[in-house]
């Protein structure tokens, strides 16, 4: 038995690399309005229940024609606010946003356990590097010699 795809999830292994800086290269505006919408149709939530949610989070008034603006392909002049990003994510319960703008620039977003095993990861490897630094030093002072 053959298993669909994944293609939220990235390989465990796999380097995330930033789009290359060149002109054009992060015209991002559709493809973040997607995300948005994508993640919204998801949610359990009504557009009205979120745009609340956001309301209540920011103090600012959030309204779902805004929520329809910022997603709608036809309203190119309406950006999605950065400084509403923590609310939105929030409201529908999701790091996605954050880890797309994450890979845009080459890095991995980690949340929660993951975050604590990726430090555990890295304080593992300055222990084993300052141990192989110790060693090579006490050689070197032929403290390593019988």
């Amino acid at each position: 038995m053959r298993r669909a795809a994944d293609l939220l999830t990235g390989d465990l292994f796999e380097v995330p690399a930033p789009r290359a800086a060149l002109p054009g290269a992060l015209d991002v505006g559709l493809a973040l309005r997607h995300l948005l919408s994508n993640l919204l149709k998801a949610s359990p939530l009504s557009r009205y229940q979120v745009a609340a949610r956001m309301s209540e989070l920011t103090g600012s008034d959030i309204t779902k024609n805004q929520l329809d603006a910022w997603t709608a392909e036809s309203r190119e002049a309406w950006r999605f606010p950065l400084e509403y990003l923590p609310a939105f994510e929030s409201a529908v319960e999701t790091h996605d946003v954050t880890a797309w703008l994450a890979d845009l620039r080459g890095a991995r977003l980690s949340v929660g356990r993951e975050a604590l095993e990726a430090q555990l990861g890295r304080i593992t490897r300055m222990r084993d590097d300052l141990a192989r630094q110790e060693r090579a030093l006490k050689k070197l002072l032929g403290e390593g010699e019988s």
